[in-house]
């Protein structure tokens, strides 16, 4: 992902609502199922880290990146943005890759 596609994102972010909250149990394994039907859903979701969880934010946006096979797109405070592409049910651009000129 580029850095003109994630400011991208983060913009479309910035008019969204955690859909999912971490509390202390952490991320389940039904947790994680939730988070990747939400994705091919909406391709885009925030989630809100709650204060009762002792785990670092950006660890846990790691560990969800990997376990749904998505992009963080940014982690601020106790919210984490995550994108994956959906397969069925696009709904999201993402600004054009411009390739470089070749020498």
């Amino acid at each position: 992902m580029t850095s003109k596609q994630r400011a991208y994102l983060i913009g479309l972010a910035m008019n969204i609502d955690p859909i999912y909250n971490i509390g202390k149990g952490g991320i389940s394994a039904e947790f994680t199922n939730g988070i990747i039907e939400a994705l091919e859903a909406r391709e885009l979701i925030k989630i809100s880290v709650l204060r009762n969880c002792d785990e670092d934010p950006k660890e846990l946006a790691r560990l969800l990146s990997e376990r749904t096979n998505s992009e963080i797109v940014q982690v601020i405070g106790k919210k984490i943005v995550l994108y994956r592409e959906s397969k069925t049910n696009k709904k999201i651009e993402l600004p054009k890759v411009k390739k470089t000129a070749e020498k």
